[in-house]
């Protein structure tokens, strides 16, 4: 008898939470005023805009520079957390949001769980998955939307609605 193998499953599927987070995320950066961008937890702390700037970044290398996804434009994404990056508004963030979404959603629309094997080289610790790759993406995007919510917060501003 011949085993038979299950069908793939898109990742879309799979993951389907985590554009849910994603539209979350932007409809709570998309409002936030010049000073809100600034609110951190404590000094030594980043503020709101370098987190979420962050965020935007880390999608972009992991998806273009490691997964070798997109064009070259992802690169303009690379420096958005750097102390020297750019000066950014909501607006600016929430297209970055957008924009790195629209990636990502993409991959997750063309893979299937058949392609969370392919191995991918790291410059700092050897290869990586494609599956341990989108769980970092995942993990980063929740723990730093938190933190925003936290910051947020603490200052009296609503944090993400879940």
């Amino acid at each position: 008898m011949t085993e038979q193998t299950p069908a793939a499953t898109p990742l879309k599927d799979v993951y389907a939470g985590w554009e849910q987070f994603n539209k979350r995320l932007v409809t709570l950066v998309a409002p936030l005023t010049p000073e809100q961008l600034t609110i951190r937890t404590a000094q030594n702390q980043r503020e709101v805009v370098k987190i979420i700037a962050h965020i935007i970044s880390a999608r972009a290398w992991w998806f273009h520079e490691r997964l070798g996804e997109g064009d070259a434009k992802w690169e303009q994404y690379y420096t958005w957390d750097e102390d020297d990056g750019p000066t950014l508004n909501a607006a600016q963030l929430e297209l970055g949001l957008e924009e790195t979404w629209r990636l990502i959603s993409e991959c997750l629309a063309r893979w299937t769980t058949n392609d969370l094997g392919g191995e991918f080289p790291t410059s700092h610790d050897g290869m990586r998955t494609r599956q341990w790759v989108i769980w970092h993406v995942i993990e980063h995007d929740l723990f730093h939307g938190g933190e925003v919510s936290f910051a947020l917060g603490s200052s009296g501003v609503p944090g993400i609605d879940l």
